[in-house]
C-alpha cells in the first residue's frame, strides 16, 4: 500500500534538534529513501491554482493555512498505517516540533 505524507515544520524546531538527533532523522530519510520511495523537501515559494467558474488563476500562496510551513512530502510504500507511522515518526519534521500528515492513496482502478 502507498502512502501520501506531508512533512508540515519550521526551521526553528530543526535549529532546537542536538547536532546527534539531526544526524538521526537525517539517517532515517536516508533509510526510507534506500526502500525506493519518493521523499523531498520543498521550496517555501507557493503557487495555488483555482479554476472554479472556468477561468485559471493563479495566486501567490498556500490555499491551506497550517500552522507550520509544508516543509516536504513522500510517498512511502509500506504495508499498513502502523509500518508507515513507524518510519515517519523518527524524521525531522515528527522530531523538530512539526507534524507529518498520512494519507492512504487509492490505487488506480482500486479503492
Amino acid at each position: 500500500m502507498k502512502f501520501l505524507c506531508l512533512a508540515y515544520g519550521d526551521e526553528a524546531g530543526w535549529n532546537r534538534l542536538s547536532a546527534s538527533d539531526k544526524d538521526d532523522v537525517l539517517a532515517a530519510d536516508a533509510a526510507i529513501r534506500a526502500r525506493g520511495n519518493l521523499m523531498s523537501a520543498v521550496r517555501t515559494e507557493v503557487s495555488t491554482v483555482t479554476s472554479w467558474d472556468g477561468n485559471t488563476r493563479v495566486a501567490d500562496g498556500s490555499f491551506a493555512k497550517p500552522d507550520l510551513p509544508l516543509a516536504g512530502f513522500s510517498v512511502i510504500e509500506a504495508q499498513d498505517l502502523e509500518e508507515v507511522v513507524r518510519l515517519v515518526a523518527k524524521t525531522p519534521c515528527a522530531r523538530a516540533e512539526g507534524y507529518i500528515e498520512i494519507r492512504a492513496l487509492r490505487e488506480p482502478g482500486g479503492g
